[in-house]
């Protein structure tokens, strides 16, 4: 049978909110009289979350659990996902239930209007604090200006991907994965579907501000060279500096200024410097810490337990 719909969840201790998610996508797939799957990626749960994934499983058999050996982070849960899934689309939605799973409907719509990837735009968000409000708007503008290719704003994972896009972002295998810049960077027939982003059913958020940090590292350094380019403008500022200030000192020790006298100045200068070669040198350092991840070529993933992956058509 051909699978229309492969709904992808990513599941790191979401033991509470499994059962609600499994209602709400059933109620929501089960209207468009098509054929589905829901794939439940276990990230390495603490909670009994595979527990209750398998319950899920063995009441219906549209529930698909992939079990991962450890935690190896959302980006890389959702990867697995679109490894396993066998829809003609999928569809990438968190377990908390901030993304309302009745919105898959409004993007299956513009999928058959002929789109080819429609991703859901956070028009309002409740239940989030000032603060995650701030540093997300913040994170969203600036990737948007230094990267190298226009990820849409404020934007998540939760979008609807065709079966073509989805082919080629299973033969990107990079280490350090951010999705949406992949979703933005592959091209195809793009747009987007505003809602209203919801609280949390249960629990607590599992992207705090380290790993937002550490996903917009990953945007920055996957998508973007101007770190790098960066480092050589603080050298080319600090040589201006430098040569703008010759003639000057010379001119102030001339007329007996005692400013200009002993090593204060050149004590500055040097942890100036300093401070801007070593910048310069964290910043390769992330770069070659990536390319060393790569040339590795470990697996993204391992799997405890999967179903078996079937082909699906190119």
């Amino acid at each position: 049978m051909t699978i229309t719909y492969s709904i992808i969840a990513p599941i790191f201790n979401e033991f509470d909110n499994l059962p609600e998610l499994y209602r709400r996508v059933r109620d929501v797939m089960d209207s468009t009289a098509e054929p589905w799957e829901l794939i439940l990626v276990d990230d390495g749960s603490t909670d009994h979350s595979t527990d209750r994934i398998h319950e899920l499983a063995e009441k219906d058999d549209r529930v698909r659990p992939i079990v991962f050996a450890r935690n190896f982070g959302h980006q890389i849960a959702v990867t697995a996902g679109l490894d396993y899934a066998r829809g003609d689309a999928a569809v990438i939605i968190d377990a908390d239930l901030q993304d309302p799973p009745e919105v898959i409907l409004e993007l299956a719509k513009k999928w058959k209007e002929g789109y080819e990837v429609v991703y859901a735009v956070r028009a309002e968000r409740e239940g989030e604090s000032w603060f995650k409000l701030f540093t997300a708007s913040l994170f969203y503008r600036l990737i948007y200006r230094i990267t190298d290719v226009k990820i849409p704003l404020d934007t998540g994972d939760f979008r609807l991907i065709d079966r073509k896009v989805i082919n080629v972002m299973n033969s990107m295998r990079e280490k350090h994965r951010f999705l949406r810049g992949m979703g933005a960077w592959v091209g195809f027939k793009q747009i987007g579907v505003p809602y209203k982003r919801e609280a949390r059913f249960s629990g607590v958020t599992k992207y705090p501000f380290s790993k937002m940090l550490k996903l917009a590292l990953n945007a920055i350094t996957g998508f973007s060279y101007f770190p790098l380019q960066l480092a050589t403008y603080f050298g080319f500022i600090s040589a201006g500096i430098s040569i703008l200030c010759i003639p000057l000192v010379i001119i102030e020790r001339l007329t007996g200024n005692q400013a200009f006298y002993g090593q204060a100045t050149t004590l500055i200068a040097v942890l100036f410097l300093g401070g801007v070669q070593l910048i310069s040198l964290g910043v390769l350092g992330e770069y070659l810490g990536r390319i060393y991840d790569e040339v590795k070529g470990r697996p993204l993933y391992i799997v405890r337990e999967a179903p078996q992956k079937e082909k699906v058509q190119e």
